[in-house]
């Protein structure tokens, strides 16, 4: 599984994040899709590897309160989805 989403990963762009969001009803700023473009590239294998030390709340200086909402219910619903694969 880890191999799979690493291929994914090494292709992701950040139009596929943008895509990801809006189908989500999240419409990011550019500095916002900057942010989570930037810090999923960077941070993916750690946070998979343990997903219960992530604390998303670290970060909510980075999205407008709208959007920090919307992100950690997307959060929490693809942990509660996956968690049993990790």
């Amino acid at each position: 599984m880890f191999n799979i989403i690493e291929r994914y990963m090494n292709i992701l762009k950040k139009e596929d994040v943008d895509k990801f969001a809006k189908s989500k009803n999240t419409y990011l700023s550019a500095e916002e899709l900057d942010f989570t473009y930037t810090f999923l590239k960077k941070n993916w294998q750690d946070i998979l590897k343990n997903p219960n030390a992530f604390d998303i709340n670290r970060y909510k200086n980075k999205y407008s309160p709208e959007n920090f909402t919307k992100v950690s219910k997307i959060f929490e619903e693809y942990y509660r989805k996956f968690k049993n694969y990790l």
